[in-house]
């Protein structure tokens, strides 16, 4: 392999670095998945949405900030200031969650479109220096212009694999990043929702 790796060209260091990152994000990001996965506490989250139906917003309150629950994190966090603007509140509580579970996607997603690009430019001086020595007229000349497509080849090959290799875990990240946004969605909803009651059946009276 490293026999491989050296005959890629000096093209191979930028590859390998790209790929030692993706490595490091995707290996942290999935331990940030795991951790977040066993602090989710649904049940505290349908405790805040039963006190907050019953009338009882400082106990939801009070539940919200002890919990380790992303949902229920918000939640409080609207709840706490709902006088003064609960919808607002609650978006700037669901962005700075959102943010932690995005965090590390943008460079994914850059490695994805760098490394295959990468690998294009190791072809391309491959190439350049394989034909560079079509007119020197040495007897080696054949086996390095050889040598220089391998170099070529070598290098849009380690490209493309880290490329493939990375939009894996990328697309399951972003995926898991849908989810918590939809889980805070449906709770804001319902939340907003129970809030709502109380002015409604204050209007009909």
């Amino acid at each position: 392999m490293l026999r491989v790796f050296l005959q890629g060209g000096p093209i191979m260091w930028p590859l390998l670095a790209t790929s030692c990152i993706a490595l490091a994000v995707v290996v942290e990001r999935l331990l940030f998945i795991e951790w977040e996965r066993r602090r989710r506490d649904r049940a505290a989250v349908g405790e805040m949405l039963s006190r907050t139906e019953t009338g009882d917003i400082e106990g939801a309150i009070r539940i919200g900030s002890r919990s380790r629950d992303f949902v229920a994190r918000v939640l409080g966090y609207g709840l706490s200031h709902r006088e003064q603007s609960f919808s607002n509140a609650l978006l700037r509580a669901a962005n700075q969650e959102l943010e932690r579970f995005s965090r590390g996607l943008a460079v994914l997603d850059t490695i994805i479109t760098l490394a295959p690009l990468l690998g294009l430019l190791g072809t391309v001086t491959g190439l350049i220096r394989s034909f560079g020595l079509l007119g020197t007229h040495e007897l080696g000349a054949p086996a390095a212009i050889t040598g220089g497509i391998a170099e070529a080849l070598i290098a849009t090959a380690f490209g493309l694999g880290i490329a493939i290799t990375a939009l894996i875990p990328f697309n399951y990240l972003h995926a898991k990043l849908e989810d918590a946004r939809h889980a805070i969605e449906d709770a804001s909803t319902h939340l907003e929702l129970l809030l709502m009651k109380p002015r409604e059946a204050g209007i009909r009276t």
